[in-house]
Order: structure tokens, then C-alpha cells, then sequence
């Protein structure tokens, strides 16, 4: 009977001390993070292939290095002062006092939109200097992996945009605390993506 119950055992669903650390059989985390986890992996994942694929063309001998923008400083600089800010709001949310989290979470906000603004401008320049997207490999590449950047920088605007209004509609800073960790979380992760990028573009 004992070595019935033994192999019929589902430990995943034990409540007990394991190891000295306390299990229930489950992930202690809320399901928005859990997804974003998981997100991100699969992000970075997508931007290490294309990584991989930008220096396994780049040998190839009708690759021509795209000169760098000087623009791209400028933009670098207002991803950081955005992510800097998020930052700021995520420290306010965890105290007592939420006094100025509306101004940081909102501004960080407004800094990523001037960063994607910013980069429509390079693409603009770039494109009236010559520089067009089927004129060379190597402009391929640095439209396609700049607008990638884009592409998920302008979904985590959106999840910004819905806690902003929740936000400036007077619900309490505690009802949005996830949304704030989670936006801070995404902006760290695409600056960092942002700097590995934009170093590859401009030593390549």
C-alpha cells in the first residue's frame, strides 16, 4: 500500500518545507509577471538571431557599413533619462509617500515617445542622404533591427498609456504598483537591448 501511494505521489502539488524553503506547488507571482517573464526571453531571443544573422552577413562582401547617425546619441540619451524616470516612479510607489509617482511614471512616458519620435527623424535623414533600405545589406539590417526596437517599444507604451489614464483619473498609486513594476521591468530590459544595438551599429 505504502509503495502504491509512493509512486502514485504528485509532488508539484505538496505543501510542506522542501530543502528548508517553503513550497506550495506553485509560482509565488503574480500572472502579469510570470507573462512578461516569459516575454522577454522570447524577445531576447529574437533580437540574439538577428544579432547572429547581422555578423554572419556582414562577411559577406557586399556589405558596406552604414555610417553613424549623430542623431542616435541624442535618442540613446532620452531612452535613458526615460528609463531613469520609470525607475524614480517605481522607488515612490514602494514608499509611504506617493506624492510625485504621477510626474515620473507619466514623464518617463513622454521621454520614450521623443526617443521613437527621434528615431523616425534618423530614418528620415538617413533616407534623403541616400541611405534606403534595398540599396544595401548592411541599411537592411539597421532599419529592420531599429524598427524591431520600435515595434516593442510602442507596445509597452500602450500598457503606459492605460495606467497613465488610471493614473490621471484619481486611482490610488497601490491599484497600479504592478503596472509601474512591469512597465519599469520592460523599459530596463528594451534600454538595455537599446545599448547593445546601438554599439553594434556604430562598431560595425
Amino acid at each position: 500500500m505504502s509503495l502504491f501511494k509512493t509512486i502514485t505521489a504528485k509532488p508539484w502539488e505538496t505543501k510542506g518545507v522542501i530543502g528548508g524553503l517553503e513550497a506550495e506547488g506553485a509560482i509565488d507571482a503574480p500572472n502579469e509577471k510570470v507573462a512578461l517573464s516569459v516575454f522577454l526571453v522570447v524577445a531576447s531571443v529574437v533580437f540574439s538571431l538577428f544579432t547572429v544573422g547581422y555578423f554572419l552577413r556582414m562577411e559577406l562582401p557586399d556589405w558596406q557599413p552604414l555610417s553613424e547617425p549623430a542623431q542616435l546619441w541624442f535618442n540613446t540619451g532620452l531612452l535613458v533619462i526615460s528609463s531613469v524616470l520609470f525607475q524614480w516612479a517605481r522607488n515612490i510607489v514602494n514608499t509611504d509617500d506617493h506624492k510625485n509617482v504621477k510626474i515620473a511614471f507619466i514623464t518617463g512616458g513622454f521621454f520614450a515617445i521623443f526617443f521613437i519620435a527621434g528615431q523616425l527623424l534618423t530614418w528620415s535623414n538617413l533616407q534623403e542622404a541616400g541611405y534606403f533600405m534595398t540599396s544595401n545589406p548592411a541599411n537592411a539590417f539597421y532599419y529592420l533591427m531599429t524598427g524591431l526596437h520600435a515595434v516593442h517599444l510602442l507596445g509597452g507604451l500602450w500598457v503606459w498609456s492605460k495606467s497613465s489614464i488610471r493614473l490621471l483619473s484619481g486611482r490610488d498609486s497601490n491599484d497600479v504598483k504592478l503596472s509601474i513594476e512591469l512597465c519599469t521591468l520592460y523599459w530596463h530590459f528594451l534600454l538595455v537591448i537599446w545599448l547593445v544595438l546601438f554599439a553594434l551599429l556604430s562598431n560595425t
